[in-house]
């Protein structure tokens, strides 16, 4: 296989033994309290053979909660348990960072278990159905908007959970820009019909994302900080439009910020070329993601179109997905119907290659 895969790198203050990145992946086995439980730890810990371990999304607070049994970054508890997570990680010579994900207005209450405001930059309800507590797809809940003056905190919650992923051992933090949650809702037009300074052109769309950023950069230091985006990806109601005209002012803005890393899932636009777009805004490391295999991952990097590449379904049904790519060995294939339930049925069950 490619040996380019297996060069070590840095991504800001974060060495990589290995360029192959686990994806983040939602997979809904949070315990009470969303506390990351001991089926979590052993599910990270197989996979620690990655360059990177990206954690599923958690939630900065009980508002950012949307999705059934997802975990949290917000309570002791909760720190405690994701300090086990990477830990665990850690002594088997992994890396991992923290997907932060609020999910604003992608909210079916039922998933909550406890009353909270559902918000978002506008009072837009998402058009897409989330499965709820028994996996039937459910509407989410009508949102009201955020008010400017709530902005401040909501910010501030941010940086918060930052420094709770690092009191939790972890390498750093990953702000999910993408796939439609709240700071891609304020960027797109489709669900941010705000009018204030918030609203509106490119450069108001941008400013929260960016002050969110700016301020988890602040709270851990910037080379501990990364951002997930999707552009062009419709996902939970997003107008996929001429993708360019957002992502590259928001990418150059938050280039000036000096960040660890940008992920971006590519989506293969006929009339956007997503890593020339962000090569020429971001001066820093940049991780692609999306249907990648061995081969194809090894051009981007022979190439530098990106410094390192991300796998998601592989890392699901492989969790020694490193050395199977390293000997050309074959994956094994995810059981669908069991991502989201079956506890350490197709989670933690999954064979190492025998070799």
């Amino acid at each position: 296989m490619p040996s380019s895969l297996f060069t070590p790198t840095a991504l800001g203050e974060i060495v990589l033994a290995n360029r192959v990145v686990m994806a983040p992946m939602t997979r809904d086995r949070a315990g009470p309290g969303d506390v990351p439980t001991d089926l979590m730890v052993e599910y990270y810990a197989q996979r620690a053979s990655a360059g990177l371990i990206v954690t599923e999304g958690v939630q900065p607070s009980a508002v950012g909660k949307g999705y059934w049994r997802t975990p949290g970054i917000h309570s002791e508890e909760q720190i405690i348990g994701w300090r086990k997570v990477a830990d665990a990680v850690h002594a088997r010579g992994g890396r991992i960072v923290m997907q932060l994900m609020h999910c604003g207005r992608v909210v079916v209450a039922a998933n909550r278990g406890f009353d909270a405001d559902v918000i978002a930059p506008s009072a837009v309800p998402c058009p897409t159905q989330v499965p709820g507590p028994d996996g039937v797809p459910a509407d989410c809940a009508a949102p009201r908007a955020i008010t400017v003056d709530e902005i401040p905190a909501l910010v501030a919650e941010y940086a918060q959970a930052a420094r709770n992923a690092v009191a939790a051992g972890m390498d750093g933090v990953e702000l999910h820009c993408a796939s439609g949650y709240l700071i891609n809702q304020f960027l797109n037009p489709a669900s941010n019909h705000r009018t204030d300074e918030y609203g509106g052109p490119v450069e108001n769309r941008i400013r929260f994302p960016i002050a969110v950023l700016q301020a988890m950069a602040e709270a851990i230091g910037p080379g501990r900080v990364g951002f997930r985006i999707s552009p062009g990806n419709p996902y939970n109601g997003m107008d996929r439009s001429d993708p360019a005209a957002t992502f590259g002012p928001f990418v150059k803005a938050a280039n000036a910020l000096g960040l660890a890393y940008l992920h971006v899932v590519d989506m293969g636009l006929a009339d956007c070329d997503t890593l020339n777009l962000l090569r020429s805004n971001f001066d820093g490391p940049i991780i692609a993601n999306n249907n990648l295999k061995a081969e194809s991952a090894a051009v981007l990097l022979d190439t530098g179109r990106a410094e390192a590449v991300s796998f998601g379904r592989a890392f699901i049904a492989n969790p020694d997905l490193v050395e199977r790519i390293a000997a050309g060995a074959p994956l094994a294939k995810p059981d669908y119907a069991l991502l989201y339930t079956g506890e350490e049925r197709g989670y933690t069950d999954y064979p190492a290659w025998a070799g």
